[in-house]
């Protein structure tokens, strides 16, 4: 790798926070744009400067250290060879809890996405890509989803990633409740035996229950949705 391009970075305050890898031009850029106090580091393709010019002018106004490397060096940094020609290590954001999301939830119209076992990244970085586009107000997590923005759900997901927060659920039993007093209504996707979805009267504040790529949704879950 080349040495630090600009200027060194600064001692960061010590932060609880760790540290993700985020490869993609836009997923980049939706950080710098939503958030850019999170990135820690930056590298990028030659091919790439003209591109990322206004991203770079700020890393050096906010002495964020950032590298141009070789394609190799971004393969092995990403992990892929679908980096689109730039890296960064930026903080992540956890998921925040169910009481907290709702209530600074804003009244009115609402849709969240429940994913009970979705575990493949690449999925995961289609939904958040599809939850954005459509104005999703979250994704929602089981307490023993493994799910994390990963760089492959990252660049996948488009910038939607930084978008749709990202809500952690408690158990099942103890999530349902306070959703439907906050209004929503819960519709579990099932492969046969339920209602035609463009049929049916959908609530303002809907959550659509989602199940594992192999096994679907869980059946008491299922059971437990209007």
């Amino acid at each position: 790798m080349s040495v630090w391009k600009g200027t060194k970075p600064a001692q960061a305050a010590p932060s609880r926070q760790e540290e993700t890898r985020v490869c993609g031009f836009n997923a980049v850029r939706a950080v710098h744009a939503a958030r850019p106090e999170a990135i820690r580091k930056l590298y990028l393709s030659e091919s790439r400067i003209a591109d990322l010019k206004p991203l770079l002018a700020w890393c050096v106004r906010h002495r964020v250290g950032y590298r141009v490397v070789e394609d190799g060096d971004l393969v092995r940094l990403s992990g892929s060879g679908h980096h689109e020609g730039v890296v960064a290590d930026v903080l992540r954001v956890e998921p925040q809890p169910l009481s907290q999301w709702l209530s600074a939830l804003p009244e009115g119209p609402a849709l969240a996405v429940w994913l009970d076992g979705v575990g493949n990244p690449h999925n995961f970085g289609t939904i958040l890509r599809s939850a954005a586009h459509f104005g999703a107000a979250a994704i929602l997590l089981p307490p023993a989803s493994t799910l994390t923005l990963s760089a492959a759900a990252a660049r996948i997901a488009e910038g939607g990633a930084e978008s749709v927060p990202l809500v952690r659920l408690p158990p099942s039993r103890q999530a349902i409740e306070p959703l439907r007093c906050a209004g929503f209504g819960l519709l579990a996707t099932v492969v046969g035996g339920g209602d035609d979805l463009f049929a049916a009267a959908l609530p303002a504040r809907c959550v659509y229950v989602l199940g594992a790529e192999e096994t679907g949704l869980e059946p008491g879950l299922a059971a437990a949705c209007d």
